[in-house]
């Protein structure tokens, strides 16, 4: 693959100008590089090399290989998992992907192998409490997609909530400019959050669509406005959606899935 772009001012790091084009992620743009796989303007390239605007990049094919074995995780994560680290003694999500819990459903006819854990992380937060959707990837360009600075990717969850002492029909109780609120005009941490979608779902349960996956942010949110989160779960990030995968099974994305 080639690629290159004109009209900015001050030359790049090459593995940041693969990443800004789509190419790969930085960490692999390292690996290709150490391997030898990138030319730029015909030449090898060297590690931490600065590109000029225009410059010619080419990857070997080898590197396309490379990308196409990849594998992306769509994983149902339970109540009392971790996303990323182990951390508390709580698991980390990605040991529940197993041979024994790849979900028997799965369109993907791909077999197990431990090397899919290589290199396998979250794209995104889902914490401890929470249940639902969490995407796993190999692919650098996944994680980009999803949690890049530029990302626009929606995620879209149920919260069951509480008002206070009220538990039951909490939407005739709660008053509509604290929703307004929701929807726009919160800050955390001295940063103003980006619009969401907020609407109730039923009586005692709001249905959030985010653009943006702060640390606890809906739960952070909803104390802003006197609501406590009762059960929060991610049903759909960008197109793809949880479906009838089961809690704590996973399967692969498909080659003609798309976020």
């Amino acid at each position: 693959m080639t690629a290159g772009v004109g009209g900015e001012a001050a030359t790049t790091r090459l593995n940041k100008r693969m990443a800004e084009l789509g190419l790969c992620s930085r960490r692999e743009a390292d690996d290709w590089i150490a391997r030898g796989w990138v030319r730029v303007d015909g030449q090898v390239a060297a590690m931490g090399q600065q590109v000029a605007p225009g410059a010619r990049i080419e990857v070997d094919r080898r590197a396309q290989g490379q990308q196409q074995r990849q594998v992306t995780i769509l994983l149902h994560k339970p109540i009392g998992y971790v996303s990323g680290q182990a951390e508390d003694g709580y698991q980390p999500a990605v040991t529940l992907v197993q041979e024994r819990s790849h979900w028997n459903g799965d369109r993907v006819k791909q077999r197990f192998s431990p090397a899919m854990l290589r290199g396998l992380a979250p794209a995104g937060r889902l914490d401890i409490d929470s249940t639902g959707l969490l995407v796993l990837t190999q692919d650098g360009r996944v994680a980009r997609q999803l949690i890049g600075e530029d990302s626009e990717v929606e995620k879209e969850y149920l919260v069951r909530v509480a008002f206070g002492a009220v538990e039951r029909d909490v939407q005739a109780s709660f008053p509509p400019a604290q929703l307004a609120r929701l929807r726009h005009g919160l800050s955390l941490d001295g940063r103003t959050l980006k619009p969401a979608r907020v609407d109730w779902q039923n009586p005692e349960q709001l249905r959030f669509v985010l653009k943006e996956g702060r640390k606890r942010q809906i739960r952070r949110m909803c104390e802003l406005v006197g609501l406590k989160v009762v059960g929060l779960k991610r049903v759909r990030i960008g197109g793809m959606t949880l479906g009838q995968l089961p809690l704590g099974t996973w399967r692969y994305l498909g080659p003609d899935e798309r976020f």
